[in-house]
């Protein structure tokens, strides 16, 4: 009996569909978008953010994809920030003070010479206020994935600041800052609000004597060819956040959510921070080598500095907002907890 070649071709493609059968049958993956304001390339923070989404994919075997977008693509961070609150955009990477606008607490872990050493700051956040600052945000319909860094914030201007007294009669640049307002204030300075752009025309005319900001920014953006002077006081270390909508984080498959989990284990707080901090000595050792000054604080200066500052906290804390109060009093247990 001769084959019959209509059924065989049926039976040849019925055949083709089961072998394609599990590559059709495979879930498209979800994609989430992660925004950020760290320039492009030439950071710690791009390596950092694609790192991230490597192992997201790694961990979530393909199932999870993370679209980045660098250099404020999606917005601002004070937009972005209020963005991923609302569920427009997925995650992000976000500054204390960014991430202040969605929490107002979290900008008391800005408080100038807070911290009395990098150690302690370390002690507190990673061990005493993840979870306050998680439950903070859940109440804000955020997610709180982890800490990262921005970096130490520190004084650039064309003299030493090494003590409160150098501070004394000094005309401040500040972004819109309340805390460096006030800090800047009861030294003697007197404060001058500009923008980036302005700081580096503000010390050509003699507008400005002083700015607090980070070594990553001040190299990069030529503000150390006119103020000449790094002053490595570390005023305070300004934590970052990485932060997700929780809408969209609650929605996901719990193995989704749980590889999440694991890729921040994969690279903790800890980790993140030596990544910037090694950064950040590359760039001091530049800007030496260029014929800038870095003098570095001892610890009695920088004691000498928290001194000077106590009888503002309680006013900082005060002007703060939203339950600022609590979560003083879990940075105070923090700290007692890490000093002993």
């Amino acid at each position: 009996m001769k084959p019959n070649p209509i059924l065989s071709a049926l039976a040849l493609g019925a055949s083709l569909l089961l072998l394609q059968a599990p590559a059709l049958a495979q879930p498209k993956p979800i994609e989430l978008r992660y925004t950020s304001g760290a320039p492009p390339k030439g950071n710690p923070w791009v390596m950092q953010i694609e790192r991230f989404a490597k192992d997201v994919d790694e961990e979530s075997k393909g199932a999870l994809k993370i679209q980045t977008f660098f250099a404020s693509q999606l917005g601002s961070e004070q937009d972005t920030v209020q963005q991923v609150a609302r569920g427009r955009i997925d995650l992000g990477g976000f500054s204390a003070g960014s991430a202040a606008l969605v929490v107002p607490e979290v900008a008391l872990l800005l408080m100038p010479f807070y911290f009395r050493n990098t150690a302690e700051f370390d002690c507190v956040l990673d061990n005493h206020m993840a979870k306050p600052v998680a439950e903070a945000f859940a109440k804000k319909g955020v997610q709180f994935l982890g800490w990262t860094e921005v970096g130490s914030i520190d004084m650039f201007g064309k003299k030493p600041f090494m003590a409160p007294a150098d501070l004394k009669g000094a005309k401040a640049a500040i972004y819109a800052n309340k805390t460096q307002a006030l800090f800047f204030t009861s030294m003697g300075a007197s404060v001058n609000p500009l923008g980036l752009p302005e700081w580096i025309p503000a010390f050509q005319t003699g507008m400005a004597d002083v700015v607090l900001t980070t070594i990553t920014y001040a190299l990069p953006s030529g503000l150390t060819k006119v103020a000449t002077v790094g002053s490595r006081v570390k005023a305070y270390d300004s934590p970052a956040l990485t932060l997700m909508n929780k809408a969209t984080y609650d929605k996901l498959p719990k193995e989704l959510r749980e590889a999440l989990d694991r890729t921040a284990e994969r690279n903790p707080a800890p980790k993140m921070r030596a990544e910037v901090r090694g950064f950040e000595d590359t760039l001091w050792g530049m800007m030496t080598q260029a014929g800038g000054q870095a003098p570095v604080a001892t610890q009695e200066q920088r004691d000498a500095w928290r001194k000077a500052m106590e009888p503002v906290y309680p006013q900082i804390v005060k002007e703060t907002g939203g339950d600022s109060a609590a979560f003083y009093a879990a940075m105070e247990a923090g700290r007692k907890a890490c000093t002993k």
